[in-house]
């Protein structure tokens, strides 16, 4: 069974780091391209990072450029989001998603959240004084 498994989110102050996790399962992780999104109460699920398989130059909304980096350990079968200088517009539930990209084509770009076949269960981040 293909599953993502997120981890790592919490309360954190203004200013402060989280790195989240993403456990992948069942399925052999350097065939697929890689995101994080994020929804917050109210909003539209918006993607944060975007990775393809050895992508030199992955995707980042512009709120985010400069403080969240996005990697991946393909033979650990692990993604992460490496988030600084946190503020409170970061508080959101934190999903990690992947897509097979058989032919390695994807790359420094996002799909459409409806084109991404597998979601983790969502991690909540808060940052809060």
């Amino acid at each position: 069974q293909m599953q993502l498994v997120e981890s790592g989110g919490g309360l954190v102050q203004p200013g402060g780091s989280l790195r989240l996790s993403c456990s992948a399962s069942g399925f052999v992780l350097d065939k697929f391209v890689i995101a994080w999104f994020r929804q917050a109460p109210g909003k539209e699920r918006e993607a944060v990072a975007c990775m393809g398989k050895d992508d030199p130059s992955p995707y980042y909304i512009d709120s985010v450029k400069g403080r969240f980096t996005v990697s991946r350990d393909d033979d650990r079968r692990m993604v992460y989001l490496q988030m600084n200088g946190l503020n409170p517009e970061d508080t959101a539930v934190y999903y990690c998603a992947a897509e097979p990209d058989p032919f390695e084509a994807i790359r420094s770009m996002c799909l459409g959240d409806d084109e991404y076949a597998y979601w983790g269960q969502g991690t909540q981040v808060t940052v809060s004084s």
